[in-house]
């Protein structure tokens, strides 16, 4: 049987669509202002209106769509979805193969400051050792990836896509990387080990306990204190994705500031700020994100991951393989090492970042290159065979 073949993609979104993008922001509908001086209602007035403003007079989408281009982009068809992806080979021999994968409200763009990097550590300092080949998937209903028209996508049928994918393009030993929804994905794998996996590297852990033991050290009763702050006062756009994302859609698809709100306001209550997102992840990135949403209308496609899969507690399987983890000490939630390396027995690096929210990739590119190219490092052995026989896409 012909595996299906892997087609070049490249992102242009048509002039009429930025026409009608700036004629719905111009006419937005504002509600009255908050009654309260923070951010317990959700986004404040006076930081929305900023973030519109700026995305109707100063952002450039035409900017991130060269940025995005300047990839190497192609889309496969995998259990009748097209995956969208890049796949940027490193230029040294014996490169590591590493699929990177993305979160909510995220994309492959998550992934752009770290793509060169890796793929060319010598160019930014490193060591031609520490070379990977990248390989960043959309995720199904998200970006340029198709959208499932019927329910079943859920984390181990990604999985189960993703290894497609890695086979597709030939690698027959790679590793594989995540935070967020991306880091469940990634957990999926190491769950199922398909062949060739050697490891994984998570930014998120997914290590709660179904039940809390009934005796807890200092740091495991903050870690449940930091949960419940994610699942309550945090959870309400995740509650309403999880439920009833379809009516998320509807209100995201006809409202651009609708969907800024949506995903601002997330990037305000996860990353490591002073105040505001915009101190951890400059405007213009969100908007890069925010834009990304809005023009391939994935709002209620993108929401129903939670829906797929339920937002639980945190919980996960055990790992065997070997696991690098990455704790950002602004995450939410923040779990304690004691149940990381209890959920991964095959742990091989637990590192600690100085800064940093959940949103490690757009927060903290550099130290997060650094944690991959630490975590993984251990994996590695020649592979020339295998680059040689690898599919250049």
């Amino acid at each position: 049987m012909t595996a299906a073949p892997v087609r070049p993609f490249t992102v242009q979104i048509p002039d009429a669509d930025l026409d009608d993008l700036q004629h719905r922001l111009a006419r937005t509908r504002w509600p009255d202002p908050e009654t309260v001086d923070d951010w317990s209602q959700g986004v404040r007035s006076d930081a929305l209106r900023a973030l519109v403003d700026r995305w109707q007079h100063g952002y450039d989408w035409r900017r991130f769509e060269a940025d995005l281009n300047a990839h190497p982009q192609f889309r496969t068809e995998i259990d009748g979805i097209d995956v969208h992806f890049l796949h940027v080979r490193s230029p040294h021999p014996g490169a590591l193969p590493l699929l990177l994968t993305h979160g909510w409200p995220g994309s492959v763009a998550d992934f752009l400051q770290l793509v060169g990097p890796l793929t060319d550590p010598t160019a930014h300092g490193g060591d031609p050792a520490d070379s990977f080949d990248v390989v960043v998937p959309s995720l199904p209903g998200f970006g340029f990836s198709g959208k499932p028209t019927r329910t079943g996508w859920d984390l181990a049928r990604t999985a189960r896509a993703w290894a497609t994918l890695m086979r597709r393009l030939g690698y027959q030993e790679w590793a594989a990387h995540g935070g967020d929804w991306g880091a469940a994905v990634t957990t999926a794998l190491g769950a199922a080990r398909p062949a060739g996996l050697l490891g994984v590297h998570l930014s998120t852990q997914y290590v709660y306990p179904a039940v809390a033991p009934d005796v807890l050290s200092p740091e495991e009763r903050r870690s449940l204190d930091t949960l419940a702050h994610y699942t309550g006062e945090l959870g309400g756009s995740n509650h309403l994705q999880a439920t009833k994302p379809q009516t998320v859609g509807f209100a995201l698809a006809d409202s651009p500031a609708g969907q800024a709100a949506w995903i601002y306001e997330k990037f305000q209550s996860k990353t490591d700020n002073a105040g505001r997102a915009e101190d951890a992840v400059d405007l213009d990135t969100i908007l890069d994100l925010v834009s990304l949403f809005w023009f391939t209308n994935t709002g209620a496609s993108s929401a129903r991951i939670y829906r797929e899969n339920g937002t639980g507690g945190l919980a996960g399987p055990r790992l065997d393989l070997p696991v690098a983890v990455t704790v950002f000490p602004r995450d939410i939630p923040l779990p304690p090492r004691s149940w990381i390396e209890a959920t991964y027995p095959g742990l091989v690096h637990h590192g600690q970042a100085p800064r940093g929210g959940h949103f490690a990739a757009l927060e903290q590119p550099g130290f997060l290159v650094e944690e991959i190219r630490t975590g993984l490092r251990g994996l590695r052995r020649p592979r020339a065979a295998q680059d040689a026989g690898a599919v250049r896409s």
